[in-house]
């Protein structure tokens, strides 16, 4: 995993994944909050991020396997709020048979969802993602049925491609979404 830039948004202070970070999000809450200087609310991990997904994260940045593999920890950060704390997470990683083309995904606590933060971060790590000369594509793939993460794509851009057909997406029906690098 390449060396990731700390970005920040309005709200949010997106903390690049380390394998230090990834290990402690799988072993140990307490010090993932202190890596993160955030509070880890109870409820973590957000969907999708079980101890499966976080172990092949681990593998994929400890032996370098994806060149465009990377993830960034979302800490709320803002003057009102009371303390720091980690509401969701999201990163890149390549698409399957699909050169120049990286797989976004992302993931928000419940409790923090509908608030603008997925759309916020996926808006601020567009241009980083497009950076890198060897990424012409990003694509995503949701449920149909999820219309805030519908909506987060959209918002940023993406333009729905279809069903996914099997081995295009995660999973089995789902609708796909790309954005294309312009100029």
């Amino acid at each position: 995993m390449k060396t990731l830039p700390r970005i920040r948004t309005e709200h949010l202070d997106l903390v690049p994944a380390t394998v230090k970070i990834l290990e402690s999000d799988l072993h140990d809450h307490a010090r993932l909050a202190r890596l993160l200087d955030a509070r880890v609310p109870f409820a973590w991990p957000p969907g999708g991020m079980n101890d499966e997904v976080l172990t092949e994260f681990i593998r994929m940045a400890t032996e370098k396997t994806d060149p465009f593999f990377a993830g960034w920890y979302w800490v709320l950060d803002t003057p009102v709020a009371e303390d720091r704390v980690l509401v969701g997470c999201g990163g890149i990683a390549s698409a399957l048979n699909m050169p120049e083309t990286v797989l976004v995904g992302y993931a928000v606590l419940d409790e923090y969802q509908g608030r603008g933060y997925a759309t916020d971060a996926i808006r601020h790590l567009i241009p980083g993602i497009f950076a890198d000369r060897r990424i012409t594509r990003i694509v995503a793939t949701t449920w149909p049925d999820h219309g805030a993460s519908i909506r987060v794509l959209e918002k940023n851009g993406f333009v729905c491609t279809g069903i996914t057909l099997p081995g295009q997406g995660l999973e089995d029906g789902t609708i796909g979404y790309m954005l294309e690098k312009r100029g």
